[in-house]
C-alpha cells in the first residue's frame, strides 16, 4: 500500500514489543536500532507535549547518521491523570499506587511520534480517553504480580488482563493505548 516506501529503510528505535507489532500490522518491512538516551525533559513544559518532545530527543541520537533513504520512527507513550504525569513504575508499590488512582477515574493516553529522514522531521500525537472501573486491592495485586507491568507508562498495558476486566470506556484509538497511534502513523508514511 505504500508505494512511496518501496526503496526506503524503515528504523523502528523502540524495544517495545506492542510497537513492535503493531508496525508489522501495517505491512512494513522495518529495522530495529534503539539508542540509549534520558528521557528527561523540562520541568514547565506542558504535560501533553511531554510524548512529543521525548520523541524529537530519541530522533535526535540518529543525527548525522541517516541515510537519504531511511526514515526513522520514534514515539513515546504517557499517561496523565489530572495534572499528573503516570510514567513507568520504579517498583511494584508504584505501580499499585497508580492502579489505585487509575481505578474510578479517567486519565489519558498520550503518545507522540516522530518521522525523521535525513532532510526533514515530521512530529505528532494522538491522545484517548481511559476510564477505568473500580478495582479491588486484590485483583490490582493480581495483575501487578501476574504481569508486571514494569515497563508500561501507567503501570497497565491495555490489552492484558486489566484492560478486560477495568475499561469502561474508550474515547479515541486503541492501538495509541497500547503505544502507537497507527492510523496517523499510516497517514504520516503515505506523506512523509
Amino acid at each position: 500500500m505504500l508505494e512511496n516506501l518501496a526503496n526506503k529503510r524503515i528504523i523502528l528505535s523502540s524495544k517495545s514489543p506492542r510497537r513492535q507489532e503493531l508496525l508489522k500490522g501495517l505491512d512494513i518491512d522495518f529495522e530495529i536500532e534503539v539508542r540509549p538516551v534520558d528521557e528527561i525533559y523540562p520541568d514547565d513544559l506542558q504535560a501533553e507535549k511531554v510524548p512529543e518532545f521525548l520523541s524529537k530527543l530519541k530522533a535526535s541520537t540518529f543525527d548525522g547518521d541517516l541515510d537519504e533513504n531511511d526514515i526513522l520512527i520514534t514515539s513515546d507513550t504517557i499517561v496523565i491523570l489530572g495534572s499528573e504525569i503516570l510514567e513507568k513504575p520504579k517498583s511494584e508499590e508504584e505501580a499499585k499506587q497508580m492502579i489505585r488512582k487509575m481505578a474510578g477515574n479517567t486519565h489519558t493516553v498520550v503518545t507522540g511520534v516522530a518521522l525523521t529522514s535525513s532532510n526533514k522531521q515530521e512530529v505528532f500525537s494522538d491522545h484517548t480517553k481511559v476510564t477505568f472501573g473500580q478495582l479491588t486491592d486484590e485483583e490490582i495485586e493480581y495483575y501487578i504480580n501476574k504481569y508486571q507491568p514494569f515497563d508500561k507508562a501507567g503501570s497497565y498495558g491495555v490489552q492484558e488482563w486489566i484492560g478486560y476486566v477495568a475499561i469502561d470506556q474508550l474515547e479515541g484509538s486503541y492501538y495509541n493505548v497500547m503505544g502507537l497511534p497507527v492510523h496517523k502513523l499510516y497517514k504520516s508514511l503515505k506523506k512523509f
